[in-house]
């Protein structure tokens, strides 16, 4: 699809010859979405939703896990060989393992999966809304230095004309043919031209520390963007009606989908706090086995005492007293405090919000692209209307230096035609890539990037 010029300009390689790197607005905003802060959280949230995906797979799955347990008695204990009371240290060791699997729990754990990969997705929906605003906020400050670059070429042309203007005043005023005041308000006008120099050369230096500070570009005192030249032509998006560019938003806008995923959450969110309300059925499984260290008793002789022996090896004991457990468990929710109920009303009340918000989104959407449009439209009109009136303070400054030439026009009155005039000229430049901006973010909303693959 046809796009705005500064697709076509801005966003090609660019290399400077200078020793000191010029950035190309692709660099800053690649740049950007490696190293913006917000971005990088927005990645973290991505990660972090993969993570719950997993353990909500993960609930599929039966536990397992190992015991292993080993104690000592020491003191008063009863012996196991007399029964009797008695001080003494003895040891026991205890080995096991258990596991269990849900079989049915009202499907929460089914639930559990779809939400967390809608989650995922609106997560995932979030990064690139993220990485739309950057972009669009690293766009508009690089052409911010461009409109300030710009502009401070007007003001040091200016000073230069007027540095020569000064000159021939002077040779003017010792020949007599104009008066001395009219040197005093030549001087007062080189030293204005001055002051604008320097204003104009603080915005420049602000605005690169801006977007330096956006990229978090340590070295900022050296950083500056390459010098490119855009005459803006006007996007062929403007050409479709605006019902056709919002339609077209809410097909590609990831606003749209962030609500309407999150509204997807909230009805599975219903669905898993009424899972609650259903009976689980589980089924567990237990191993076990111990040990001795305590002396066994292992006959009685004929007198009736009992014949005592050292206990049996460890892994005898163990192997001989393994025992297994198994079976299912039924769980039926009768009354918990109507702590269930509550969450399936609290579920349904953040459904409502979801589905507030997906209805705002549609409408806040439509207003914003509207919005940008009427914008883009102004612009237009602004730079086109600010180029009729450059144009005019151009003949009218040309006119004005043929009767200051002949002596009919005093050197006030001439520097006021001039102020003017270069006047008009900053407000070419302003407006020109006031309208560059605007045009760049209908385009963004009808799914042009700020940077084309």
């Amino acid at each position: 699809m046809p796009s705005f010029t500064l697709l076509f300009i801005l966003f090609l390689g660019f290399t400077s010859v200078a020793q000191q790197k010029k950035w190309t607005i692709r660099e800053c905003v690649e740049y950007a979405l490696k190293n913006n802060i917000s971005i990088k959280q927005s990645e973290l949230d991505v990660r972090m939703a993969d993570v719950d995906k997993k353990a909500a797979i993960g609930n599929f799955f039966p536990n397992l896990n190992a015991q292993l347990g080993h104690s000592w008695s020491i003191g008063a204990n009863t012996n196991p060989v007399t029964n009797v009371r008695e001080n003494q240290t003895t040891q026991y060791t205890q080995l096991g393992l258990s596991s269990s699997v849900t079989i049915y729990n009202g499907l929460q754990n089914q639930n559990r999966l779809r939400n967390a990969k809608m989650v995922q997705l609106a997560r995932q929906y979030q990064l690139t809304k993220m990485q739309d605003d950057i972009s669009l906020y690293v766009a508009n400050a690089y052409l911010d230095i461009l409109f300030n670059k710009e502009n401070l070429k007007v003001q040091q042309n200016q000073l230069v004309f007027d540095e020569k203007q000064l000159k021939r005043t002077e040779e003017l005023v010792n020949s007599g043919s104009v008066p001395r005041g009219d040197l005093l308000d030549m001087k007062a006008t080189i030293a204005s031209d001055k002051q604008k120099v320097v204003v104009a050369e603080n915005a420049l230096l602000i605005s690169r520390l801006s977007l330096a500070q956006l990229l978090r570009i340590e070295e900022f005192k050296d950083f500056d963007v390459a010098d490119v030249e855009i005459e803006p032509k006007p996007s062929l998006v403007m050409a479709e009606t605006p019902e056709a560019i919002v339609a077209k938003a809410n097909e590609v806008r990831v606003e749209i989908k962030i609500a309407k995923t999150n509204l997807d959450v909230a009805e599975r969110d219903i669905k898993i706090a009424k899972g609650a309300l259903q009976p689980s059925l589980s089924f567990g499984y237990n191993f076990g086995t111990n040990a001795s260290y305590s002396n066994r008793i292992i006959g009685i002789d004929p007198s009736g005492v009992p014949i005592i022996a050292g206990p049996l090896p460890v892994f005898d004991q163990l192997s001989n007293n393994k025992g297994h457990n198994f079976g299912l468990q039924l769980n039926v929710p009768i009354f918990n405090g109507f702590s269930a109920r509550n969450n399936v009303e609290r579920s349904k009340i953040g459904y409502e919000r979801s589905k507030n918000n997906f209805d705002q989104a549609k409408i806040d959407l439509e207003t914003n692209v509207y919005k940008a449009i009427t914008d883009t439209k102004g612009a237009l009109n602004t730079y086109e209307t600010s180029i009729a009136t450059a144009e005019a303070r151009q003949e009218a400054f040309n006119y004005a230096k043929e009767k200051y030439a002949v002596g009919l026009m005093n050197t006030f009155d001439f520097n006021q035609s001039q102020t003017i005039f270069v006047a008009s000229q900053s407000d070419v430049i302003r407006a020109k890539y006031d309208y560059i901006f605007k045009m760049k973010v209908v385009e963004l909303y009808f799914g042009i990037p700020i940077i084309q693959k």
